[in-house]
């Protein structure tokens, strides 16, 4: 995290492992877990390594993010009025040897930049993608070093 203090709503859970010498086990989420807003959709996303997917928010969605493939860096970045963490940014960076589920909620900014070669980002969303509750900034709008 670029931050010791947590943006407000966000949750990083770590996920379990197993290791099989018949092929390994990554789970994700499951109803019980913190962050469990329901399901509306879940979808696989690629990044390049190199490239920064930039400025998105969701007005209404919950993303549930976690990197089964290669490793991600997320930032996340708090412009909500009247919260406490209001004006933070935080740093995260999955893989699977930081194997964990990355929870954003609604309205906080998140960008997210391809680290090796082949990067693969699963988001369990609650909701199913509405373009209407999308707000997006190019990458040049949100002042952070990359």
């Amino acid at each position: 995290m670029s931050n010791n203090q947590l943006i407000s709503g966000i949750i990083l859970s770590p996920l379990k492992q197993i290791f099989h010498a018949q092929g390994d086990v990554f789970h994700a989420m499951k109803r019980c877990d913190a962050g469990f807003a329901g399901f509306g959709e879940a979808y696989f996303s690629t990044i390049a390594k190199g490239e920064i997917k930039a400025w998105k928010k969701h007005t209404e969605m919950t993303l549930n993010l976690v990197v089964p493939v290669g490793k991600i860096r997320f930032v996340a970045y708090d412009d909500r009025e009247n919260s406490v963490t209001k004006g933070i940014f935080n740093e995260f960076v999955l893989s699977i040897e930081n194997y964990a589920r990355l929870t954003i909620p609604p309205h906080v900014w998140l960008a997210f930049q391809g680290i090796e070669e082949k990067n693969l980002l699963l988001n369990i969303a609650n909701l199913e993608h509405n373009p209407n509750e999308i707000v997006r900034k190019s990458l040049e709008e949100i002042c952070f070093s990359w």
